[in-house]
């Protein structure tokens, strides 16, 4: 019997003009491919899937003030977005690093900023957490600018495997780095109720901590597995189905937010990382050197502030920022997910 050929499959295809599901977007996960589909999705004020916009680099670049020959660092690489334009400063003098704890987004970007032409001789991309920047000072040296983008981004949040996303089913990972520590569904599994609705509280002022704890504890004490985004969604539904319809579908929705940060928060000892990097940044920068950082809730706002105002007090920072900086309203109406966001600098002695 002769062997047959293998019945041709077609790619999936967009159903109808507004497709959902994360891979059916083929188009907008091939922005080299299709540049006009890409324009017309953030002219709509919409991200691309699998793509991340980058916030506030007009602000960023005026204080930073990258001149060629300079070395840099961008602390959180992400997508590349401000590592590219920063690049662009340099003119091909001078050198940038990039950090980042994803392995599976930092590999997609040093390819793509080495397909436009960042190689090794102007770009060094380094899977590190930028809590232990210290570790590339002897390679590095100090800088003369620092750049950290403490928001999770686009493709992370986009993309249903990570768990990253109330919206999509998938697995409650929320781990910027998957291949290390435990998912959000394993520290649920032994998780008491005062644990979780103090981390509810703490890591997102969550106004319901209490309620959503509990119903979270008593599910899994009574043998029910919350390890999907949609089960997870669903309980914070139940807890607040007692809300009158018209505010139920709002409120569901912040708080599903909040839980997630909270979840995120935790499992990524995001606030322990960032103290650590805030009390390394004034060893890492040059006299002279600028530092800016982007915040995106009242937590991480708040430890920037303090650390930024205290090593002023002490002399080591000659100057920081007074008033936060946020993106213009017009950004805001292109991105909607710059909305919360706010920038604080420091010039070190």
């Amino acid at each position: 019997m002769e062997n047959q050929e293998p019945k041709h499959q077609r790619r999936v295809r967009y159903k109808g003009t507004h497709p959902r599901s994360y891979k059916e977007k083929y188009k907008e996960l091939q922005p080299e491919k299709y540049k006009d589909t890409i324009e017309k999705v953030i002219a709509k004020g919409s991200t691309p899937a699998g793509m991340h916009i980058s916030i506030c680099v007009k602000e960023i670049l005026d204080f930073l003030q990258i001149k060629p020959g300079q070395v840099g660092l961008d602390a959180t690489l992400g997508y590349g977005g401000h590592t590219s334009k920063m690049l662009e400063c340099l003119q091909g003098e001078g050198h940038i690093y990039g950090l980042d704890v994803d392995p599976i987004e930092s590999a997609k970007t040093k390819a793509r900023l080495e397909n436009m032409g960042y190689g090794p001789e102007i770009l060094t991309v380094k899977l590190l957490n930028f809590a232990n920047v210290d570790e590339i000072l002897e390679e590095s040296g100090q800088f003369d600018f620092v750049l950290a983008d403490l928001g999770v981004s686009s493709m992370q949040i986009d993309n249903p495997d990570r768990g990253f996303s109330y919206k999509v089913e998938g697995p409650l990972d929320l781990r910027l780095n998957p291949e290390k520590g435990i998912s959000a569904a394993e520290r649920l599994k032994n998780i008491t109720q005062p644990e979780l609705e103090g981390m509810l509280i703490e890591n997102a002022d969550e106004p319901y901590a209490k309620e959503i704890s509990r119903a979270i504890v008593s599910a899994i004490r009574k043998g029910k597995e919350v390890d999907t985004t949609t089960k997870l969604k669903e309980i914070i539904e139940q807890v607040l189905s007692f809300l009158p319809a018209k505010e139920q579908k709002e409120v569901v929705k912040k708080t599903c937010q909040r839980t997630f940060q909270a979840l995120r928060i935790d499992v990524n000892s995001e606030f322990e990382v960032l103290e650590q990097f805030m009390e390394k940044l004034p060893t890492i920068l040059k006299s002279g050197g600028r530092a800016a950082i982007l915040t995106f809730h009242s937590g991480e706002d708040r430890l920037v502030k303090q650390y930024f105002k205290y090593y002023n007090k002490e002399g080591i920072y000659s100057e920081v920022a007074r008033d936060v900086i946020r993106p213009s309203a017009e950004e805001c109406i292109r991105n909607g997910r710059a909305r919360s966001t706010k920038m604080r600098w420091a010039i070190k002695a």
